[in-house]
């Protein structure tokens, strides 16, 4: 088993490594925290494994936003320079500083 070290922060922008969207995480979770029907809707031969952070994403793609749950394995660093246009980034950060958001003080843990 590997270890369960986050390789991604709140505030920072991610990007799909194989679906064509990216987000802003606003919420991490150590291994899988979702239901099982959700786990095994995932076709089995790009299903992740449990045993890995996941993220709560606020995620945009060309066509809507939405809130996204994705595997560490399936992330990547969003290197655009882009702010992520979805409607909830205020709720969670006050501003974009070029990679990452800033988190709202009252949101921090």
């Amino acid at each position: 088993m590997q270890p369960k070290h986050a390789k991604f922060k709140i505030g920072q922008v991610v990007k799909h490594r194989l679906f064509p969207f990216r987000g802003v995480v606003f919420d991490v979770d150590a291994e899988f925290a979702n239901t099982e029907d959700w786990w095994l809707s995932i076709p089995e031969e790009v299903r992740p494994r449990k045993d890995q952070p996941f993220y709560h994403l606020l995620a945009v793609n060309e066509q809507t936003h939405y809130v996204a749950y994705v595997s560490q394995q399936n992330l990547l660093i969003d290197d655009s320079g882009e702010p992520v246009r979805h409607p909830e980034v205020d709720d969670y950060f006050t501003g974009f500083n070029g990679d990452h958001y800033e988190i709202r003080p009252n949101y921090a843990n």
